[in-house]
């Protein structure tokens, strides 16, 4: 009895680590972040355009992302939205760090203690002002804004992007903004 527990706690234990390594690296196939990216830039307000809806943005508009930087150098995202069945703003704080080099678009966030999900930059224009951010997988996608819209040549640009790598973009929620 003594060994079944000592087995199953090993594999739970391996379980638990190989789920927290592969989504700290996560990253779709085919799929290439940016480079030469500076976090300083990124820093600030962003308008969520447009999404592929999952639990924890269910019914939400005026979504944001407000990035700053923590006393660690990690990076605090405080995500807000207005949940319109429930009538009231909701918000979320996570930490994001690097999941590989600092120049690159490659990062993870957390909003749940030691565990962390995907969080790849794959389209930015070189002002900062607008971003394509892809999760651990096809399931996560979101178009990003420093203001309340996005001009329509750069829409169509991502979503393009965002079909070639295999995303269903048909599924997209487009976040209405007040």
């Amino acid at each position: 009895m003594k060994n079944k527990i000592l087995v199953l706690g090993s594999l739970t234990l391996l379980s638990a680590s190989l789920l927290v390594m592969n989504s700290c690296n996560s990253l779709p196939k085919g799929l290439r972040t940016v480079q030469d990216f500076d976090k300083d830039k990124y820093l600030g307000n962003w308008y969520e355009i447009a999404r592929l809806d999952f639990v924890f943005e269910k019914n939400l508009n005026n979504t944001t992302a407000e990035y700053s930087l923590n006393e660690d150098e990690s990076i605090k995202v405080v995500n807000r939205g207005y949940n319109y069945i429930k009538n009231k703003y909701v918000s979320s704080t996570g930490k994001v760090k690097f999941a590989g080099n600092s120049n690159e678009g490659k990062l993870k966030v957390s909003f749940f203690g030691p565990f962390y999900s995907g969080y790849n930059i794959i389209a930015l224009d070189s002002d900062y002002k607008y971003a394509l951010v892809a999760g651990e997988s096809l399931k996560y996608l979101w178009l990003l804004s420093r203001e309340k819209t996005m001009p329509n040549d750069i829409k169509e640009a991502y979503l393009k992007t965002a079909k070639d790598l295999g995303y269903n973009t048909s599924k997209l929620i487009w976040v209405k903004h007040n």
